[in-house]
C-alpha cells in the first residue's frame, strides 16, 4: 500500500474511528520524525498571553508545530471573521467571536447601546490551533488564534454595538470605528421574524452569493446543517493529503458579512471531523465556535444543543453519532445524544412559549440524491422521536441539493403537499428537507428537477437508503415532492398569536422563489 507523507491511506481510513485516525497521525508523523511534536492547550495562545482562564468545554490538547508565536505589535493586527453565537437563552446571551492572524495580548470585547457610547473592556478567551506541514510540503504549516467572549445579563430585545481588540487595537478609536458590528438579542415575548438555514456551505462565489441574499432576509439568526468550511475535503473523518486549515481563514472571512449581525448556528457535518486535533475529531470545531452549553455533552458533542427563540424551539444534533454511511464518529455519545433528544423534545413540548419545534442536522433522513441519499442510522435512531414528539420541521443538509418530502408518518406519505400548501404536523406527519446548496459542487437526481414554476411531479422515485454496515437498501420512494439542483437555502416565516404559522420558502442564490409551504399546528 502507498503511505502518503502526511494522512492517513482513504482504505484504512474506511476502517478507522475517529480515535484511531487521530492516533495513527500523532504515531505517525511522530514516529518519522516529520513533527518534532509538543502538547500545547488549545485555550493558550502562547507565553506571556494574559486571557482568561480556559472553561471546562475548552478543546482537548492538541498537537503544536512551532513553538510559541513572535510577539507582533498590536496595532498592526487586525481581527476578523468575526461570528455570533446565541447562548442558551437568546434573550439575554450572546457569543462573539473572531480570529488574529498572531498572538495578541489581552483580547477584549466592547460593547454598548451606541456605536459612540461603548462600554468597558470584557476580557476574551484565546484558543489556539497548531497544524504541521501537510502533503509532501505543498501546504504550509497553520498557526491559528480564535478569541471567545461570552456575554451575559444582556436586556431581550435589544440592539446592542459591540467591536472587538486586544492591546495596541481599541475598536473605540476612532481610526477603528468602521470595525463595529452590531448584534440583537431574543425578544422576551413571540413576535414574528425570519431565520434562514442551509448546508454544505465551503468557501465559492456561489457560498458568498448565498450570504449577501440570506442577508437581504433581515434573519434573526442562521441555521446551519453542517459542512461547514471544507477544510479537509475528503469528508471521510480524516485530516488526509489535502486537509489545509486555511481554509478555515477563508471561511470565516467570507462568512463575517453576515456572521458579525446574525447569530450563526452550526452543527457539526462529516467534513467537520478533523482527525489532527483530537482523538474525536471536535478540537478544531471547539476551538472555533462558541455554541450553548446546553447539549449531552458539549466537549465530545460540539453540535448538540437547543435554544428557543420566541415561538420556536430549535434542536441541533450530531448526525455523525448515528450515522450508518459515514461512521467514523459512531455511537461517540454511547447513546446520550438520543437520550438528551427525547428529554429535551419532551421540554420544549411542555413549554407554554413554544408553538414550533425545529430540528436540524446534517445527514439526510429521507432524500433520493444519488451520492448519498438517506442515513438509515437517522431514521431508526430519531425519527420515531421526531414523530412521538410531533416535530414540525426537520432540517439536514449533505446532499448538495435542493429537495423537500410530503408530510411523512411512519415511513410514508402522511399527507401530499404540494408547492404552496399546508400540512398540520398533529395528524399529517413531518416534512424533511434537505437544503444541501449552499456552495460547495452540486450533486444530481435520479428524477428531474421539479419546483415553482418548473413542477414535474413523479408518483414514485428510484432511490435507497444506507443500513448498518453499510450496506444499501434501494427501492422506490413516494415522498419526493419538491427538487431543484442548484444553489439554494430555507427562508423561514414565523407569525406568533391566536394563529401561528410557519412559511417555509426556498431561494436560489438569485433570490427566486424554487418552494414554499405553510405549516400550521391544531
Amino acid at each position: 500500500m502507498d503511505i502518503p507523507r502526511f494522512g492517513i491511506p482513504e482504505k484504512l481510513a474506511g476502517r478507522m474511528d475517529m480515535a484511531e485516525q487521530h492516533a495513527y497521525l500523532r504515531m505517525r508523523l511522530t514516529r518519522r520524525g516529520v513533527l518534532r511534536a509538543s502538547v500545547a492547550t488549545a485555550a493558550v495562545a502562547g507565553a506571556g498571553i494574559g486571557i482568561a482562564a480556559a472553561p471546562a468545554h475548552a478543546v482537548p490538547a492538541v498537537l503544536t508545530s512551532r513553538g510559541p508565536a513572535c510577539e507582533v505589535d498590536g496595532s498592526l493586527v487586525a481581527p476578523f471573521g468575526r461570528h455570533l453565537a446565541y447562548g442558551a437563552d437568546p434573550r439575554t446571551q450572546m457569543a462573539v467571536s473572531w480570529q488574529v492572524p498572531f498572538a495578541v495580548r489581552r483580547p477584549f470585547i466592547r460593547i454598548g447601546l451606541k456605536p459612540w457610547a461603548l462600554g468597558h473592556r470584557i476580557g476574551a478567551e484565546v484558543r489556539h490551533l497548531a497544524t504541521p506541514v501537510l502533503n509532501g510540503g505543498r501546504i504550509a504549516a497553520a498557526e491559528q488564534y480564535y478569541v471567545h467572549a461570552r456575554l451575559e445579563r444582556l436586556r431581550p430585545g435589544t440592539t446592542y454595538s459591540y467591536g472587538v481588540g486586544h492591546d495596541g487595537f481599541d475598536p473605540a478609536d476612532p481610526r477603528n470605528l468602521a470595525t463595529l458590528g452590531t448584534f440583537t438579542t431574543a425578544p422576551e415575548r413571540a413576535e414574528a421574524f425570519t431565520f434562514t438555514a442551509f448546508g454544505d456551505q465551503g468557501v465559492s462565489y456561489h457560498a458568498l452569493g448565498n450570504n449577501q441574499v440570506i442577508l437581504g432576509q433581515n434573519p434573526a439568526f442562521h441555521l446551519h446543517a453542517g459542512d461547514l468550511c471544507y477544510a479537509d475535503p475528503s469528508g471521510s473523518g480524516t485530516s488526509g493529503d489535502t486537509y489545509d486549515a486555511r481554509v478555515w481563514d477563508q471561511f470565516l472571512a467570507q462568512t463575517e458579512s453576515v456572521a458579525k449581525t446574525v447569530p450563526w448556528m452550526v452543527t457539526t457535518g462529516n467534513h467537520d471531523m478533523e482527525a489532527w486535533y483530537s482523538p474525536d475529531g471536535y478540537g478544531g470545531q471547539n476551538a472555533r465556535w462558541s455554541l450553548p452549553c446546553n447539549g449531552p455533552d458539549p466537549v465530545r458533542l460540539p453540535g448538540a444543543y437547543s435554544f428557543v427563540h420566541g415561538n420556536v424551539g430549535v434542536v441541533a444534533l450530531d448526525a455523525n453519532d448515528v450515522s450508518y454511511e459515514i461512521p467514523a464518529n459512531f455511537g461517540i455519545s454511547g447513546g446520550g445524544q438520543t437520550r438528551w433528544l427525547e428529554r429535551r423534545l419532551g421540554e420544549l413540548r411542555a413549554d407554554r412559549r413554544v408553538d414550533f419545534v425545529v430540528v436540524f442536522f446534517h445527514h439526510c433522513a429521507f432524500s433520493t440524491t444519488s451520492a448519498h441519499a438517506s442515513d438509515g442510522g437517522v431514521r431508526d435512531a430519531w425519527v420515531p422521536l421526531f414523530e412521538k414528539h410531533q416535530v414540525d420541521l426537520v432540517i439536514n443538509g449533505h446532499n448538495h441539493v435542493y429537495e423537500r418530502t410530503d408530510a411523512i408518518l411512519r415511513g410514508a406519505v402522511g399527507r401530499r403537499v404540494a408547492i404552496g400548501e399546508h400540512t398540520d404536523p398533529t395528524r399529517d406527519g413531518i416534512v424533511y428537507v434537505t437544503a444541501g446548496g449552499a456552495g460547495r459542487a452540486l450533486y444530481g437526481f435520479p428524477a428531474p428537477d421539479s419546483y415553482e414554476g418548473h413542477v414535474k411531479d413523479r408518483d414514485s422515485v428510484a432511490s435507497y437508503h444506507w443500513l448498518k454496515g453499510r450496506a444499501k437498501a434501494s427501492g422506490t420512494v413516494e415522498w419526493s415532492r419538491v427538487r431543484f439542483t442548484g444553489y439554494s437555502f430555507l427562508a423561514v416565516r414565523v407569525r406568533a398569536g391566536l394563529h401561528p404559522s410557519m412559511t417555509v420558502s426556498a431561494l436560489a442564490e438569485s433570490g427566486a422563489r424554487i418552494d414554499h409551504f405553510e405549516i400550521r399546528r391544531g
